[in-house]
């Protein structure tokens, strides 16, 4: 028999507190993913042409490979962050959901990896 009251038993037990912080972050890369894929899509569909060597040389010029690097680094977070709210909110089994969000993040750490190389390899090569 404990002495504690229902009260104390629960403290400390609940929340880990991190959702809001969760959910504005979310909320924060969607809405700095709006402006940046508005002027994606508005400067790749001003391109005169839409080949190969037209679209590496825009990639290449100015302030787009920053642009797209933030894009890409950006999206993959977003789309990590609702991803992890779905498995949580889905997969149950402590060890089913600890593999599913650990893939989960090493496959959006991957991609990002992936699109900022790609960004940064046709801007170098533009310039070299």
């Amino acid at each position: 028999m404990s002495l504690r009251t229902p009260l104390a038993r629960a403290l400390n037990h609940g929340s880990a507190r991190d959702g809001v912080g969760h959910w504005v972050v979310q909320r924060v890369t969607a809405i700095a993913l709006a402006p940046l894929a508005i002027w994606l899509l508005v400067a790749l569909l001003s391109l005169p042409l839409a080949d190969y060597a037209s679209v590496t040389g825009w990639v290449g010029a100015g302030l787009h490979p920053v642009l797209l690097a933030l894009t890409v680094l950006i999206a993959a977070w977003h789309a990590w962050l609702g991803l992890q709210v779905v498995i949580e909110d889905y997969v149950h089994g402590f060890l089913s959901r600890t593999l599913a969000l650990l893939c989960s993040l090493l496959l959006h750490v991957l991609v990002a990896a992936a699109g900022v190389y790609a960004v940064l390899r046709i801007a170098l090569a533009g310039g070299a």
